[in-house]
């Protein structure tokens, strides 16, 4: 049977922020290149979904103002939904304003409380310096490989992870969560959150198949994945490692 990626982009008028959209073209066309269809859903405010229709679930960042605005929808409308889909092991990534909002809690700097939809246990707190700049860490892929993970940060929120949750990737040149832990992102299960926008997956082409493969695995018995030619995206990567270490550097 031919798979079929069936991508659920939450807000894709309002969490869309420095190129987060890129991340769902790189993740159509990585599928699309061998061969194998794609479905993409927007789901906005006011719709509903169902949890076990969707392999992959996308929400990208936004400024407080937006996430303000699809906080209570996110609560009231697709909560229950998404926690059903995670246990379902639909993969998800979560970008910046989306990472924070599927958090327990976001704190705004000016005090606001916004609450999260708890699949992360992590929680947010506004911050009065903002975190901007390339970021380079290293991951811990699935099979236990250690990948290099670049991207771009841009947020003030400092977000802590409590013991449900382990980190995306250990922080080498940046800020990552909180400027403090040395952490980047989370993880739970097959759930994704990070502040590296930039797009995060044209650039971290490990880490769009691993997503991939997790969204399909289940729906389709898949064990690995195609190879694909990465040489231009693996250029781009060391690239903007050159970049922030000369930047670090400076």
């Amino acid at each position: 049977m031919t798979p079929i990626l069936r991508i659920c982009h939450l807000y894709p008028e309002m969490m869309n922020i420095y190129g987060d959209r890129g991340n769902i073209i790189t993740l159509a066309q990585r599928c699309r290149w061998r061969g194998w269809d794609v479905e993409v859903s927007g789901i906005s405010v006011g719709e509903t979904i169902e949890p076990d229709y969707y392999d992959l679930y996308f929400m990208g960042g936004g400024q407080d103002r937006e996430q303000m605005l699809v906080c209570e929808d996110l609560r009231s409308k697709k909560a229950q939904a998404i926690h059903q889909a995670v246990e379902l092991k639909a993969c998800f990534l979560t970008i910046c304003g989306g990472y924070q909002l599927f958090g327990k809690y976001f704190i705004t700097y000016t005090g606001e409380e916004l609450p999260g939809i708890e699949v992360f246990d992590a929680w947010t707190v506004g911050g009065e310096k903002r975190f901007i700049g390339n970021v380079v860490a290293q991951a811990i892929t699935t099979d236990g490989t250690t990948r290099t993970l670049v991207g771009f940060e841009n947020h003030s929120g400092r977000t802590y992870l409590g013991p449900g949750s382990a980190p995306l990737a250990r922080v080498k040149v940046g800020y990552g969560n909180n400027g403090e832990d040395g952490f980047e992102g989370c993880r739970y299960g097959n759930a994704f959150g990070t502040y590296l926008h930039g797009s995060l997956l044209p650039k971290n082409p490990w880490l769009a198949d691993e997503l991939i493969l997790l969204a399909l695995k289940r729906r389709y018995k898949l064990e690995e994945l195609p190879p694909l030619d990465d040489t231009l995206e693996l250029l781009a990567q060391r690239a903007a490692v050159r970049r922030s270490r000369m930047r670090r550097k400076r």
